[in-house]
């Protein structure tokens, strides 16, 4: 099991209460295309991954996967949205989040899951994104 020392945030951030549970919200501004956090934890193949119960997994590829499901992995806490303010970007064994667009003080941080997180998890229930929240 390989784990890396996570980059650190390079903005302030805090986990709050949001519509979908917990969430990661901007503690100052966030210009567009800036690195903000890193999504952290052991590596395992992905043949071990699949025994773990839990929905922190993120498979990087090569046949790996990281378990982000530590409390200290505060990535864990970002959520989807159907219209993100934040992407993901996969480097070796690394994924980091970047802001997509400017990003303001006190505004949740979140990114689009994919389309098979999004058939197997969210459709089922409905997608509870800030985006979804404010359409009803």
């Amino acid at each position: 099991m390989l784990r890396t020392k996570p980059r650190p945030p390079q903005f302030k951030i805090a986990v709050k209460r949001s519509a979908s549970g917990l969430g990661i919200f901007a503690g100052e501004d966030i210009p567009k295309g800036r690195f903000i956090l890193e999504y952290w934890g052991p590596i395992v193949s992905d043949d071990e991954a699949q025994s773990v119960a839990g929905k922190y997994l993120w498979e990087i590829g090569n046949g790996k996967t990281i378990l982000g499901a530590l409390r200290e992995n505060s990535a864990r806490y970002v959520n989807h949205s159907c219209r993100p303010n934040a992407e993901t970007r996969i480097v070796g064994n690394r994924v980091y989040i970047f802001s997509r667009k400017n990003i303001r003080k006190g505004e949740e941080i979140a990114y689009d899951y994919g389309e098979e997180y999004w058939e197997y998890y969210i459709k089922p229930h409905g997608c509870k994104c800030n985006w979804h929240q404010k359409k009803r």
